[in-house]
């Protein structure tokens, strides 16, 4: 009976990854599909600050998509070119599908920038990513980064959840299930299991000796009173600030970037010609466990 059962349990994870005919059609409806969801989640209130809403800011749902899209396809190179149109349709269709419910309007694809770039990395990494299909060591050495990248998100969802639970507990719960799948479809082997485990562990063991989940700031902001910044504008700011503001987009769109590895504030001035604008930058943990950036004009 358990031999029978575990028959099965592989058969299933055979065909999830690696019995689908994955079709140039069925990627683009699986994009379209995964596009109209994420945006739903980031446009309803409902979703706000929640798991779900995580699919339209960071990257474990769409390692799970790209993964099976890999696993499905018969060749590196198709492997390649399915994940990459996957991407290039999915991406820019979320912001398009939010542009109508946005005070941002065309604004939101300032933020496709980054997602641009991850979309033409897909390329070269789902080229090599095909290669877990092999199933063996170098599976291991292939899925390892994405097994370390879950278990630091899933630890950092865990403590979310645990200083305001239940909030991100369906975050964690996927980060887990993708490491269970991951291991066990790819790595068929005891030792290979076991090194799998050994790097998750290993992250884990990282996070706890270090304090829980590190602060980890990285978003593009509007600024408070919508200046219209120009090329020459620069910021300046303490050398001994915990965080690092930079220009991330000029002209009707202007913003910048936050890049903080802890809590706290500090003050900053952006010049721009003979403008100067003085603000008040927070970091800062809100009632929901959540990090929120806060900024300010200043006088």
């Amino acid at each position: 009976m358990e031999t029978e059962n575990n028959t099965r349990r592989r058969g299933l994870l055979g065909r999830l990854y690696g019995g689908i005919d994955m079709t140039w059609v069925k990627v683009a409806l699986l994009a379209v599909a995964t596009a109209a969801a994420t945006s739903l989640f980031l446009i309803l209130p409902v979703f706000r600050n929640s798991s779900l809403e995580r699919m339209g800011v960071h990257l474990e749902a769409w390692i799970f998509f790209a993964v099976i899209i890999m696993a499905n396809c018969k060749k590196p190179l198709e492997s390649a070119l399915k994940t990459f149109m996957f991407f290039l349709i999915s991406q820019p269709l979320i912001y398009l599908i939010q542009v109508p419910f946005s005070w941002r309007g065309w604004g939101l694809f300032s933020y496709y920038r980054t997602w641009f770039i991850a979309t033409l990395l897909t390329l070269p990494m789902a080229f090599v990513g095909w290669y877990i299909t092999r199933r063996d060591w170098l599976s291991v050495l292939i899925l390892s980064p994405a097994l370390a990248f879950l278990a630091f998100t899933g630890f950092d969802c865990a403590c979310q959840c645990a200083a305001a639970f239940p909030r991100l507990l369906l975050a964690t719960l996927f980060c887990l299930a993708q490491i269970v799948l991951y291991i066990a479809a790819f790595f068929p082997a005891v030792p290979q299991k076991l090194v799998g485990a050994l790097v998750v562990a290993a992250v884990v063991a990282v996070l706890l000796l270090r304090g829980g989940a590190a602060v980890d700031v990285d978003g593009t902001t509007f600024l408070p009173g919508d200046p219209v910044l120009t090329d020459a504008a620069v910021v300046e700011m303490d050398e001994a600030a915990p965080c690092e503001v930079t220009i991330a987009a000029t002209g009707a769109d202007s913003m910048v970037r936050v890049k903080s590895k802890a809590l706290g504030s500090t003050d900053f001035t952006i010049r721009d010609g003979d403008e100067e604008y003085r603000y008040a930058l927070e970091i800062y943990i809100d009632n929901g466990g959540h990090t929120q950036i806060r900024i300010e004009e200043s006088d």
